[in-house]
């Protein structure tokens, strides 16, 4: 999810927190809860940092190793320590345990998103990301906001807002989840070619937006290839087919660490190359991210004519954007 909701979902868990007679009873307790909580929520991301050294390191590891079982223990334990060394000593298993609700509640709801995490690291360095709830989502923001501002009013006890909120949103997951398994089979159906069965070649995958009844699908086909396009309710309309082009320099970005991050992130990722002047631009881009007809999450390796290179970025910009980049940096 992204931050604003992240923390959003902080202060709800501190509301949720209520139902437990012990919290609720005890101002200082709830306080301390509500920091270890809104704390507990960001603390998987802290791996932003990682920013400041370059965007390769970043796009390598943002929601990896911070979001992987030791670290969650390690988020819990110093936060949760933490909170209740400074703030309140006897309400430590308190602490702890909504510390811990509101971690590996972050990392869950991560694996939703289309971005994902390598949430069972150690055990496997596996990307999972299960496509379901657009990384901002409406619904999700709009509830924990409304609950907040009841919350504030005072007029409905805090225990009952938030347990109605979170069921709600439970409902809300187990909805899109059934939903989206559904529709990806509906899709695989409706992809009718030639007027035969829907074609065996490969398989698709359903990206959610913004709206909850338009999702982006990516057809990646055994080839390698993959068509783009988008469904809406009983319509499924196809609007680009790509495929990586073959040239030894493709083959030599490789081997670059801004290409290497992308290609450990993402699995979904095409290749072009263009001969310039001096030698040649590689582009790589992840097709399951399409907004306004380009690719804006790319990995981009500048090269003289022995492979050699002159300049790179890895992140999210537009090719428009990319190509004035590079054309700066080569002349």
């Amino acid at each position: 999810m992204d931050t604003a909701t992240h923390f959003a979902m902080g202060f709800g868990l501190a509301g949720l927190a209520y139902v437990d007679p012990v919290v609720a009873s005890d101002p200082g307790l709830a306080i301390a809860v509500m920091v270890a909580t809104i704390l507990g929520s960001q603390a998987p991301d802290f791996d932003t940092v990682l920013r400041l050294k370059d965007n390769a390191t970043y796009v390598r590891n943002h929601r990896g190793i911070t979001h992987s079982l030791p670290f969650m223990a390690l988020w819990i334990a110093l936060i949760g320590g933490g909170t209740s060394l400074l703030l309140h000593h006897e309400g430590f298993w308190h602490i702890l345990l909504w510390t811990a609700i509101a971690v590996v509640l972050h990392v869950f709801t991560d694996l939703f998103n289309t971005y994902g995490t390598q949430a069972v690291r150690p055990f496997s360095e596996k990307w999972i990301s299960w496509n379901i709830i657009n990384i901002f989502d409406p619904f999700i923001f709009g509830t924990h906001i409304a609950a907040l501002l009841l919350w504030m009013t005072g007029l409905v006890p805090t225990a009952p807002i938030f347990i109605t909120l979170y069921s709600m949103i439970g409902v809300y997951y187990i909805w899109r989840t059934l939903t989206h398994w559904y529709l990806t089979r509906k899709v695989e159906r409706m992809d009718i070619e030639d007027g035969r069965s829907p074609a065996p070649d490969g398989h698709y995958v359903l990206i959610p937006t913004i709206s909850l009844r338009r999702w982006h699908v990516v057809h990646a086909k055994k080839d390698g290839s993959y068509r783009i396009g988008w469904y809406s309710p009983d319509k499924l309309i196809w609007i680009d087919s790509v495929h990586s082009m073959e040239h030894p320099a493709i083959e030599a970005s490789r081997k670059h660490r801004d290409i290497r991050a992308l290609l450990y992130f993402s699995s979904y990722t095409i290749s072009e190359v263009e001969q310039t002047s001096t030698g040649y631009i590689v582009r790589w881009a992840d097709v399951r991210y399409r907004h306004r007809r380009q690719y804006p999450f790319v990995a981009v390796v500048v090269m003289d004519r022995q492979f050699n290179t002159i300049d790179s970025y890895v992140g999210w910009l537009s090719p428009d954007k990319m190509n004035e980049r590079i054309s700066l940096h080569m002349s």
